[in-house]
């Protein structure tokens, strides 16, 4: 199965986040945040969404970083994903 978004919509899947810092002190689950750099796996057509202009401004493969607490997470075929708005979306990771 797959997600197609809609709308102004990205699905993005998080990069896993490190486990230990650069110092060598290794994480547990409990420290860890939700990472914001994630892959973008699907991208909404954009156009017009509540009558103003939107621009898909990112595209299938980007890392981006995205806002904290945004989205909506999602499990599909034991893989999470989160759906957000592209204003979500606060950068791309070159």
């Amino acid at each position: 199965m797959t997600i197609k978004p809609l709308a102004d919509n990205v699905v993005i899947k998080s990069v896993k986040a490190e486990e230990t810092t650069k110092s060598g002190i290794v994480l547990t689950s409990t420290a860890k945040e939700k990472p914001q750099i994630a892959e973008v796996i699907a991208v909404g057509p954009g156009g017009l969404v509540d009558g103003k202009e939107v621009r898909m401004d990112v595209k299938v493969g980007d890392k981006v970083i995205a806002a904290k607490y945004s989205g909506t997470e999602v499990k599909l075929d034991d893989e999470e994903y989160t759906i957000l708005h592209i204003g979500d979306i606060l950068g791309i990771v070159e």
